[in-house]
This record gives structure tokens, C-alpha cells and sequence, in this order.
């Protein structure tokens, strides 16, 4: 897989590891590797398993909408997509300062390491 540089107006956040450009949903890798290694978010809405995920859920996506409010941010496209229905491609952005968000998400604590092996438990 080769990255390849998405050029974006403006982009959305719909939760804090998810982000909207024209009208395609793409997922924050954090630097990870497509299918190995991650970050992970408190899921919003409905999907949440607790009212505290819920909570943290609108922290994560507030963070995240100040970060995409930067200017000259950078979307790298990894080549692959995720395996949910919608298929969102998998992406990292980078703020001017090199820095990847999603890894500052997680150095900020709005964020966890995924795993194929382990599901984050943001209830307890």
C-alpha cells in the first residue's frame, strides 16, 4: 500500500476517531498499520455501551474538532479501508508541525492504543 496526500477544504468530526469530507466518513489511524495497531475512541450516541462513554465520547469529538480547525493540515491516505460496511479509508492527518493527530489524541488521553485483540472497555 502506498499513502497518498487527500487534499480537504475542511474536514468534520463526527466522533474522535472519525472524521467527514465530502460526505465520506475516514478513520484516524494514529500512526498505526492498517488492521494491526490504532486508536481508539468512546463510541457517541447509541452505540456507546454506558452514559460515561457517552460523555467521554463528546469530549474525544471536541478535541478533535479543534485540532481539524487548524490550518494546513496534511491527510495521508494509507491505500486501505476498514472492514465496516461503509468502508472508510483508513488516514492519518498532520498538523504543520509534523505532529499526527490521532497520536496526539492519544498522548492527551482522549484516545486508547487499538487492538484486533482487545476492545477497549470505556465504562469502567
Amino acid at each position: 500500500m502506498i499513502a497518498e496526500l487527500i487534499v480537504c477544504a475542511s474536514l468534520t468530526a463526527v466522533d474522535g476517531d472519525t472524521v467527514k469530507y465530502d460526505g465520506q466518513n475516514m478513520r484516524l489511524l494514529g500512526e498505526g498499520v492498517p488492521f494491526v495497531s490504532g486508536i481508539d475512541t468512546p463510541e457517541i450516541g447509541s452505540n456507546a455501551k454506558c452514559i460515561k462513554e457517552r460523555k467521554l465520547a463528546l469530549i474525544a469529538k471536541g478535541r478533535l474538532k479543534e485540532l481539524l480547525a487548524e490550518k494546513g493540515l496534511r491527510v495521508m491516505f494509507s491505500g486501505a479501508v476498514d472492514k465496516t460496511p461503509s468502508r472508510r479509508p483508513l488516514i492519518n492527518i498532520y498538523r504543520t508541525n509534523g505532529e499526527e493527530i490521532g497520536k496526539k489524541l492519544l498522548r492527551e488521553g482522549f484516545a486508547r492504543i487499538w487492538s484486533r485483540r482487545q476492545r477497549n472497555d470505556w465504562c469502567s
